[in-house]
C-alpha cells in the first residue's frame, strides 16, 4: 500500500511541475512615458524572484514568467508600478511621473532635496549626461552659456589655464568673487594657485578643473543669497552644488564605458602682416650676432625690407646653409606652424549597482603650445549601506592626481612664446628653430650667450629651447571625501551625521636654464603646498502633517569647519651647475630666498531652516545660520545670517483647468550672507615674517596692518521671481528680478608710513547688484520619432560701487600703464589709463603730424558686460540626436597689449596702412592763426604707429569685450537596441562632437575677448600674448553592459 501511494505521489508532483512549466510563458511588451513616447532603461521584476530585465531603446521587453506572477515596473523619476501576468502574453502601458518628477525636485543648500515648487528663490541644474559627450578638461567652462545670469571667463586655450565664475556680478572689492563649490555636501577649495599675471608666471587650474565629468549626475547652481544663506559666511558669491553619480536603487549590476578623443586646433589668431621683414628701416639687413653687430639684426620688429621681391640677404639661419645668403620672403603661416594640433584622450570605466559605484578615469592632454601637457586620473568610489531597518551609512570619496611635466609661462614674459611672436619677424620661420640640439650656440657677448641659436640674440631665446628646457611643472594629489549616517528615529524624525575633507598636497616648481633671457645664470623655484579642511555637522530633520492642511518641515543643526595650510617655497636666482635644478645648487654669492607658512582657521556654526506648507500651494521657508569665524576679532568674529522666502502656485491655489497654463509660480525672498573678502588666517594679528637675504635671516611685518574692529563683509538681498509651463508644459518659463547691496566690504586703507605700515583693513566700501534674469524653453516639435527642443537664457546684471569711504579709487590690477579699479559710481572694474588730446567735439589734436597725449588718467572702460545669454538647440530623430549651443557676452570693454606692441612693432596688418607713402593722422591740428583745422602732415608709418600705440597712451588699445560663440555642437547615433539583443552590450551610443567651433560676432581685431591672464580679480579685462582659444573636435564613444 505504501509502495503504490509513493508511486501516485511522484505522478501527482511529475504533472504539477509539468503543469506549472507548462504556465510559465513569454512576456513582452511596450513601455513608454507620460506622452507615449518609448521610455528605454526602465527596469522590470518577477516580484520576489531575481529575474529581471531592462526595455530596449525602443521601451521593449520581453521576460519569462508565469500567469500568476506580478511584474514590477520601476524607473527613475517615474511611480514603481505592478502588473499582474494574467493571461495575457502582453504588458504594455505608460508609467505615471512621480512626484518628485513633476515638481522637479532640486539639490539645494547643504544637499537638502526639495521641491522645485516650494523654493522662493531661483535655481537652475544642469544634468551630469550633458557634460561628458563633448566635455571640457575644467568642468567650470562646462556650465558657459547654460544658466541664466552665470558668467564663466576661460582665461586661454592653454592646457593648465584656469576658469572664472562670476553669479550676478561682483560682490566684494578684495574677495576673489566667486562661488563655492560644494561637492556631495563638502566645500571644496577651488583656489587657483597660480603667479600668472601681466608681467609672465603660470596659470595653474583652479580647484574645481579637477573633477571628472564622468563623475557628475548634477550640477546646481544657487545663484543669490537667498538660495545659498544656509551656508552664511561663505555664501557671499553664491554656491556651485555638485552632485555624483552614486548606485540606483532597483538598478542591476551595470558597467559603463565612456571614450571621448577631442583634437584642437586655434581658434584665432592675430592677423600678421607678410610684407615687411626684420630692422628697423626697409633699406638693408644683415644678421651678424643677433645683437646690433649687422645691420638690424639686433631690432625685433618688422619695420624692415619688403618681402617676396627676389632680394637675398645674410640672416639668422645663413650658418646652417654655408653662410650665404638666403631669399628675403615670407611665412605668413609661421605662427600657425609653430603650434601642435592639440590632443585630449579621455577614458572611463565604471561599475555600478543599487548600492555601490565605482569609477576610474584618466585623461591625457596634449597642449597646442608644444611640449606642454596635463594628464589626470581620479578613482571614485560611492556606498550605501543598510545598517538596519533604520540606520543607513553613506561613504563618498575621489582620489585625483594631476600632474604635468609643463605647463607655459603667461604675459609680456620672453618665455612666452606669443609674446615672441608679437615682436617677431614675418620672414622667420619659427618651425626651423625646432631642431635647436644641433644649432650653434648664441655668441657670449650677447644676451643669449650660451643657448642655441636664434633669429635675435638681443631679446630672445630660441622658443623650442624654452619650451622644452625652461618647463614648469605641476602635480597634484588630492582627496575630497565623506562618511554619513542618516538614521530614521521614526517616520516624521530623522538624524543625520557627516564628516567630509578636502585634502591635497601640491607641487610646483620652475626652472629656467642658464642663458635664459631673464635669468642669465638660471633659476629654480620650487613650491610645496598642503592643504586640509575639515567640515562635521550634526543635522536634525522633522517632516509633519498638522492636518490635512498644513504640513512643518524644520532643520537643526551644527558644523565645525577646520582648516589647515602648509606652505614652503624655495627660489634661487642663480645656478651654481647649469641644468641641476635643487634647493642646494646656489651659486656662489647669490641669495636664496626661502619662505615658509603655516595658519590654522576654524568657524563654528549653528543652523536651521524650516518650511511651512498650506494645501501644497503655499510655501514659507526661513533660514538662520551664526557662524563664529577665528579669522574676526573676537568682538566681531559671531555674524547671524538669516533669509525668508515663499511661493505660491497659482495654478493649484486657483483651481487651473486648462491645457494652456499648466503651472503658474510666484515667488519672493530676501536674505542676508557674509564674505570675509580677501583677508588672510592672521590678517587679524600682529606678525612677522623670517625671509632669507643677504643679510642673513631677517624678520619683516606684512605692509598692511591689522584692525581689530573688522568684522564681515554682508550681501543682503531681494528676488522676485515668476515660473510658469504652458500648453502641456510645450512652453516653459522662469523669470527673477533681484537687488542685492553688499556692505562693510572690506578694503585696505593707506595709512601714514610713520606708523611703520601702509595701510590697514578697513569696512568701508558698499557695492551694488540689481539685475534680470530669464530662461525660456520650448518643446517646438515632439512625436514618436523626432522633437525639436529650444532653451533660451538671459541675463542683464547692472554693478555699482556705491562707496569706497574716503577713497577715491581702490587698485584691483593692471599692465603697461592701464590700471583695473574700483571707482564710486561705476562699475568694479573700471579700465583707467591715458588718452589723446582731444577737441570739445571728441576729434584727437595732432602736433607735427603726431597726436597729442593727455596724461590724466580717464576711465577707458569696464569689465562688466551690458547683458549675457546663451541658446540651445536640440533635435532628436529616430536614433539620431544633435544640439547646439550659443553663448554670448554683449558689452564690456578688454585692453589689449597684443594689439598695442604689435602696432608698435610693425607685425599687425594694419601697420601696412602707408608703408610707401605716409600716413596723415585722422584729427585736428592748430593752424598759425590758433584755429583747429584738419590735420595734414605726413608722417612715416613706423613714427606714427609708435607714437599711436605703447604703454603711454592706453586708448588706443581698449576694445568692446562682446563676443557671440558657437560653444558646442554634438551629433550622435545609438545602435538600434534589436541589434544587440543577442549581445550581453545592454547600447552603444556614437557621437561627434565639438567645443568652440567658431565666433560668430566679435569687435576687439586679432583676439578672443573671452580672456584674462588668470581667474583673479585684477587680471581680468586685461590680454598679452594671449594663447589662443582652443577649438575642439573630436568623437564619443559610450557604451553600457
Amino acid at each position: 500500500m505504501k509502495t503504490k501511494f509513493s508511486g501516485i505521489l511522484t505522478l501527482f508532483l511529475a504533472f504539477v511541475v509539468q503543469f506549472s512549466f507548462a504556465q510559465e510563458k513569454t512576456v513582452s511588451g511596450t513601455i513608454s512615458d507620460e506622452n507615449g513616447l518609448p521610455l528605454p532603461g526602465v527596469n522590470i521584476v518577477v516580484k520576489g524572484t531575481a529575474t529581471g530585465t531592462q526595455t530596449d531603446f525602443d521601451g521593449k521587453y520581453s521576460i519569462p514568467a508565469a500567469a500568476s506572477d506580478i511584474l514590477v515596473f520601476s524607473f527613475l523619476g517615474y511611480e514603481t508600478t505592478e502588473k499582474p501576468v494574467g493571461s495575457s502574453s502582453n504588458v504594455s502601458f505608460a508609467m505615471t511621473p512621480s512626484s518628485e518628477q513633476l515638481e522637479e525636485v532640486v539639490v539645494t543648500a547643504l544637499g537638502i532635496k526639495r521641491e522645485e515648487k516650494a523654493l522662493g528663490y531661483s535655481v537652475q541644474s544642469i544634468a551630469g549626461e550633458g557634460l561628458t559627450e563633448a566635455r571640457e578638461s575644467n568642468i567650470s567652462n562646462a556650465i558657459s552659456g547654460k544658466v541664466a545670469g552665470v558668467q564663466v571667463t576661460s582665461t586661454s586655450g592653454s592646457v593648465g589655464s584656469s576658469s572664472r565664475i562670476v553669479l550676478r556680478g561682483n560682490s566684494s572689492i578684495t574677495g576673489n568673487n566667486e562661488p563655492l563649490y560644494v561637492v556631495d555636501g563638502v566645500p571644496i577649495n577651488n583656489t587657483s594657485y597660480g603667479n600668472a599675471g601681466s608681467g609672465g608666471g603660470v596659470d595653474l587650474p583652479n580647484g574645481a578643473a579637477d573633477i571628472n565629468p564622468d563623475d557628475i549626475e548634477s550640477i546646481s547652481v544657487l545663484k543669490g543669497p537667498n538660495a545659498a544663506a544656509l551656508y552664511g559666511l561663505r555664501a557671499g558669491n553664491g554656491v556651485i552644488v555638485i552632485t555624483t553619480k552614486k548606485g540606483t536603487k532597483g538598478k542591476k549590476f551595470s558597467v559603463a564605458i565612456n571614450s571621448n578623443v577631442t583634437f584642437s586646433n586655434p581658434l584665432i589668431l592675430p592677423n600678421y602682416q607678410n610684407s615687411y621683414g626684420q630692422g628697423p628701416s626697409p633699406n638693408y639687413f644683415e644678421f651678424v650676432d643677433g645683437a646690433s653687430g649687422g645691420v638690424g639684426d639686433g631690432v625685433d620688429e618688422s619695420w624692415g625690407p619688403p618681402l617676396d621681391v627676389g632680394l637675398e640677404f645674410i640672416q639668422w639661419n645663413s650658418q646652417l646653409n654655408g653662410g650665404r645668403p638666403l631669399p628675403w620672403r615670407s611665412y605668413p603661416d609661421n605662427v600657425r606652424d609653430f603650434l601642435d594640433t592639440g590632443l585630449n584622450v579621455s577614458n572611463n570605466l565604471s561599475l555600478s549597482n543599487e548600492n555601490v559605484r565605482f569609477s576610474i578615469g584618466s585623461s591625457n592632454e596634449q597642449g597646442m603650445v608644444p611640449f606642454t601637457e596635463l594628464k589626470k586620473t581620479t578613482i571614485s568610489f560611492n556606498g550605501t549601506l543598510d545598517l538596519g531597518s533604520r540606520i543607513k551609512a553613506n561613504v563618498s570619496a575621489t582620489y585625483f592626481n594631476i600632474d604635468s611635466d609643463n605647463l607655459p609661462i603667461t604675459g609680456y614674459n620672453n618665455e612666452n612664446p606669443f609674446q615672441q611672436f608679437i615682436w617677431s619677424a614675418r620672414n622667420v620661420n619659427f618651425a626651423d628653430l625646432r631642431d635647436w640640439r644641433n644649432f650653434p650656440l648664441a655668441p657670449d657677448h650677447t644676451a643669449a650667450a650660451g643657448t642655441p641659436l636664434n633669429w635675435n640674440h638681443n631679446f630672445q631665446n630660441n622658443p623650442y629651447w624654452v619650451l622644452e628646457t625652461n618647463t614648469n611643472t605641476y602635480e597634484r594629489d588630492r582627496l575630497v571625501g565623506n562618511v554619513s549616517f542618516d538614521y530614521a528615529i521614526n517616520d516624521w524624525l530623522s538624524a543625520n551625521l557627516f564628516v567630509g575633507t578636502d585634502m591635497f598636497s601640491q607641487l610646483t616648481t620652475n626652472r629656467q636654464a642658464k642663458g635664459s633671457n631673464n635669468a642669465p645664470d638660471g633659476s629654480y623655484n620650487e613650491t610645496e603646498r598642503r592643504f586640509e579642511e575639515i567640515n562635521a555637522s550634526m543635522l536634525f530633520s522633522i517632516n509633519k502633517d498638522i492636518n490635512e492642511d498644513f504640513s512643518f518641515q524644520l532643520n537643526l543643526g551644527a558644523n565645525k569647519m577646520v582648516r589647515e595650510t602648509h606652505t614652503v617655497s624655495g627660489f634661487l636666482p642663480a645656478l651654481e651647475l647649469p641644468n641641476l635644478y635643487n634647493l642646494s645648487n646656489l651659486q656662489t654669492g647669490a641669495t636664496a630666498v626661502n619662505t615658509s607658512f603655516d595658519s590654522e582657521q576654524q568657524i563654528h556654526s549653528v543652523f536651521g531652516s524650516g518650511q511651512i506648507s498650506f494645501r501644497n500651494f503655499i510655501f514659507v521657508d526661513f533660514t538662520g545660520r551664526n557662524d563664529w569665524a577665528s579669522i574676526l576679532p573676537v568682538q566681531n568674529n559671531s555674524f547671524f545670517y538669516p533669509s525668508i522666502s515663499g511661493s505660491i502656485i497659482l495654478s493649484d491655489a486657483l483651481n487651473f483647468n486648462s491645457t494652456a497654463v499648466n503651472y503658474l509660480k510666484l515667488r519672493g525672498g530676501w536674505s542676508k550672507v557674509g564674505s570675509t573678502g580677501a583677508l588672510g588666517a592672521y590678517s587679524i594679528n600682529r606678525t612677522f615674517n623670517l625671509t632669507n637675504t643677504g643679510f642673513g635671516n631677517q624678520g619683516n611685518v606684512p605692509n598692511t596692518n591689522f584692525n581689530p574692529n573688522i568684522k564681515a563683509e554682508t550681501v543682503e538681498g531681494i528676488e522676485v521671481g515668476i515660473e510658469g509651463r504652458f500648453f502641456n508644459s510645450r512652453l516653459r518659463l522662469n523669470a527673477s528680478y533681484y537687488d542685492q547691496q553688499s556692505r562693510d566690504l572690506i578694503v585696505p586703507i593707506q595709512i601714514s608710513a610713520a606708523t611703520g605700515y601702509t595701510s590697514v583693513w578697513d569696512n568701508v566700501a558698499d557695492m551694488s547688484n540689481k539685475g534680470v534674469e530669464i530662461s525660456l524653453g520650448a518643446t517646438l516639435v515632439k512625436t514618436q520619432d523626432f522633437s525639436f527642443d529650444v532653451d533660451l537664457n538671459w541675463a542683464k546684471n547692472e554693478n555699482e560701487v556705491v562707496s569706497l569711504g574716503e577713497l577715491d579709487s581702490y587698485i584691483l590690477g593692471g599692465q603697461w600703464g592701464v590700471t583695473l579699479q574700483a571707482r564710486p559710481g561705476l562699475p568694479y572694474g573700471v579700465i583707467v589709463g591715458r588718452d589723446f588730446a582731444r577737441t570739445d567735439d571728441g576729434q584727437v589734436i595732432y602736433q607735427n603730424g603726431l597726436p597729442v597725449i593727455d596724461q590724466e588718467q580717464k576711465v577707458l572702460g569696464d569689465i562688466a558686460p551690458d547683458w549675457t545669454g546663451g541658446a540651445n538647440f536640440s533635435i532628436r530623430y529616430k536614433n539620431f540626436d544633435f544640439s547646439t549651443l550659443i553663448d554670448a557676452k554683449i558689452g564690456g570693454e578688454v585692453h589689449s597689449m597684443t594689439y598695442a606692441w604689435g602696432r608698435y612693432a610693425g607685425t599687425l596688418e594694419e601697420t601696412l596702412i602707408g608703408r610707401e607713402t605716409g600716413v596723415v593722422g585722422n584729427g585736428v591740428m592748430l593752424n598759425e592763426n590758433g584755429v583747429y583745422v584738419p590735420n595734414n602732415v605726413v608722417v612715416s608709418a613706423k613714427v606714427f604707429n609708435q607714437a599711436s600705440y605703447n604703454n603711454s597712451v592706453e586708448s588706443s588699445s581698449v576694445f568692446d569685450a562682446s563676443y557671440v560663440k558657437l560653444r558646442q555642437v554634438t551629433l550622435g547615433y545609438t545602435i538600434p537596441s534589436k541589434l544587440l539583443k543577442n549581445t550581453f552590450v545592454e547600447s552603444i551610443k556614437l557621437s561627434v562632437v565639438g567645443r568652440n567651433l567658431a565666433i560668430l560676432y566679435k569687435e576687439a581685431p586679432h583676439i578672443d575677448p573671452e580672456t584674462g591672464f588668470s581667474s583673479a580679480n585684477g587680471n581680468q579685462g586685461q590680454e598679452f600674448g594671449q594663447y589662443p582659444s582652443a577649438r575642439n573636435l573630436g568623437f564619443n564613444v559610450n557604451i553600457k553592459f
